[in-house]
């Protein structure tokens, strides 16, 4: 498995250049990308990532939430859409073929069944560019009252019949409402991506990696028991004090993890 972690945890004062090295420098394997929405910010990534010999192991999208697929403003819906179509043209220009989407979001205004309609009808939307560019929407596990069950989950991306929408799984999202071993042996082969952190079922707070309730030997047991070999990429909240410091241990902590 390959050890990643998102841009935006890098320490900020650093250039795009800079973040990489860091990265190389730290031990992992390559960077999400996160708030790159532009041409020329893609390109400088994927520039960077080349100068210091690693890769850009995901990109994530970056209007779903603010313009979800699932909204019942149509024309808020439509402008979700193009945000992600965006975020697949991003892909391309990175040269990577994977893009984390958060599929649908329900609230007050919008009923459960309506985001299931709505997001299916967004998604098939995207299909056609996805299949174009080559590049693959993977669906994350989030905290947005959709998709609440694994069979859910997979029942959703199957409808798609289509290679370029998959699952994106957050292992550490999931301990608010399930237990990550069953989403992933129900997703199995359709997981094309992972986002580890770790979380306290107790306090029901987010907490340092490997200090919470995520039980990683059989997370990486599971993974491997359905032939993921990808991606671990460590989404978390970067140090106040020595960020340079927090890449370092996110790097042992990820390696501690793959050799479990």
């Amino acid at each position: 498995m390959n050890k990643a972690m998102t841009l935006g945890s890098m320490p900020a004062e650093l250039s795009m250049k800079e973040k990489f090295a860091l990265a190389a420098e730290a031990g992992l394997d390559g960077l999400e990308l996160t708030g790159v929405d532009t041409q020329a910010m893609a390109e400088d990534a994927r520039a960077a990532a080349d100068a210091a010999g690693i890769e850009i192991a995901s990109i994530m999208a970056t209007t779903h939430w603010k313009l979800p697929l699932s909204s019942t403003d149509e024309a808020v819906r439509v402008e979700g859409v193009r945000g992600v179509e965006q975020s697949l043209q991003v892909a391309k220009w990175a040269g990577n073929d994977v893009v984390l989407v958060v599929p649908g979001v329900v609230d007050e205004e919008t009923q459960y069944h309506a985001a299931c309609d709505l997001a299916a009808k967004s998604i098939r939307e995207l299909i056609p560019v996805a299949e174009d560019l080559g590049v693959t929407m993977a669906l994350e596990n989030v905290w947005n009252k959709f998709l609440l069950s694994p069979i859910e989950m997979r029942d959703f991306i199957d409808q798609f019949e289509s290679e370029n929408v998959k699952a994106y799984f957050d292992v550490g999202n999931i301990l608010l409402y399930g237990y990550p071993v069953h989403w992933i042996e129900i997703l199995a082969e359709r997981i094309v991506r992972v986002h580890v952190k770790d979380f306290n079922v107790d306090t029901k707070q987010f907490v340092a990696l490997l200090t919470g309730s995520v039980d990683y030997p059989r997370v990486v047991n599971a993974l491997r028991g359905v032939g993921y070999d990808g991606w671990l990429t460590a989404e978390l909240s970067r140090y106040s004090q020595y960020p340079e410091q927090f890449v370092y241990d996110t790097a042992a902590h990820l390696q501690c993890i793959i050799d479990s």
